[in-house]
């Protein structure tokens, strides 16, 4: 077999960079895996809102002082325990009204005894603003406490969806990896599995059309019907006409546009037990890559590119598994279009093939960690769409 051909074995017979981008970056090759970028912004320091707070404070105090009776440092007063609110403890946020009010009463004290119109007026002015201040702090504590319940939510919900595979399965080297384009996003459309069964270890990558809670039931579906399948079915053409119905009868209960275009692009794999070959069926999606230990690269097209699922109805096509060496040392890659679809600032999409070429890794872990930071590097942090990872690496030498 030639290189870059891609052999039809007996089972699937039996129906059973654009120019002038820059260098790649060698974040892939050896060295240290970089420190994977902040998923969620850090939560603001409180060091710098208790500081301001104070000057505030402090230097409409000095305002004050240094100036004549006429001049008023009030608005200084006022600011300060609006600016600990919502940055700083309910805590800081009293102590600083109270050091606003006793600021008012020293100035005033200062210029001499007496409560005329406009001293009533400050120093009422003054505690208004620190009630409303204290107010505003266990109101923005209140929503961080229901953002944060949220996110445990999103969080077990990611789990129970995408519950990450075990490192090592039936000898294989396992890792998958989700990265969501929205920041502070935790699943949407994208999907992966890892089944093992009587067949052998079974993969899929998929991406549902669509986001929201739509795409994320669909993504749901798609998983559980795989595991099943993936027990179940002697072929891997089986497992993919299982999902087809799968999402054809999720499709029913949906209303709109999407009862009417709901599909999803996967890629299926098989890597049977004991034998080093790995079989593909492909739905629409983006070709995966094997990569060799000596860091050569190759894409395992399909000989005969089938219609996503869910869109059976178009063309009746049989599915035709593709068979491919997969010898000991390579690493398979997955991946759905989020990875191939980042742009950088000149518009120019991710080469995987062109990135990966000649890189080694030392594990999928590995791999799947430095590809996400450079996509992310190469997108700017902005990327268009989610992106779902999975790498298999058959152990054997580096």
């Amino acid at each position: 077999m030639r290189p870059g051909e891609v052999e039809e074995s007996p089972y699937a017979r039996a129906g059973g960079r654009l120019s002038g981008e820059p260098d790649p970056d060698q974040g892939l090759g050896a060295g240290p895996a970089p420190t994977p970028p902040e998923r969620c912004p850090r939560p603001v320091t409180r060091t710098l809102p208790r500081a301001l707070a104070l000057l505030l404070v402090v230097g409409g105090l000095l305002y004050d002082l240094l100036t004549p009776r006429d001049f008023t440092a009030v608005p200084f007063f006022t600011a300060a325990p609006l600016v600990a609110a919502p940055l700083t403890s309910l805590r800081t946020t009293l102590l600083t009204g109270l050091a606003a009010l006793a600021a008012t009463y020293v100035v005033h004290a200062h210029f001499g005894p007496g409560l005329d119109v406009n001293t009533v007026t400050q120093v009422v002015t003054v505690a208004t603003v620190a009630l409303l201040a204290v107010a505003i702090n266990r109101v923005v504590r209140l929503g961080d406490r229901r953002l944060a319940s949220v996110r445990e939510i999103a969080e077990a919900a990611q789990r129970a969806v995408l519950p990450e595979p075990a490192p090592r399965i039936a000898g294989l080297d396992i890792a998958a990896r989700y990265e969501a384009a929205q920041e502070g996003a935790f699943i949407g459309g994208d999907l992966y599995a890892v089944q093992d069964g009587p067949h052998g270890v079974r993969l899929v990558v998929g991406d549902v059309r669509g986001k929201g809670m739509g795409a994320v039931a669909a993504v749901a579906v798609l998983i559980g019907a795989f595991r099943e399948a993936a027990e179940q079915e002697a072929t891997l053409e089986a497992v993919a006409g299982r999902l087809e119905r799968a999402l054809a009868r999720e499709g029913t209960r949906r209303d709109g546009i999407d009862a009417l275009e709901g599909f999803a692009t996967v890629v299926l794999a098989e890597l049977p037990h004991g034998e080093g070959v790995v079989r593909i069926v492909n739905r629409g999606h983006p070709s995966p890559l094997l990569l060799h230990a000596d860091g050569t690269l190759r894409a395992l097209t399909a000989d005969e590119p089938a219609l996503p699922l869910g869109m059976g109805e178009l063309g009746r096509r049989p599915d035709r598994a593709a068979e491919s060496r997969f010898p000991d040392g390579a690493t398979l890659l997955l991946y759905t279009d989020g990875l191939t679809e980042a742009r950088d600032a000149h518009g120019r999409f991710y080469d995987p093939v062109r990135r990966l070429a000649g890189r080694r890794s030392p594990d999928p872990r590995t791999l799947l960690t430095r590809l996400a930071a450079e996509v992310r590097r190469h997108s700017g942090g902005g990327m268009a769409d989610d992106m779902a990872l999975l790498a298999v690496r058959r152990p054997g030498p580096m």
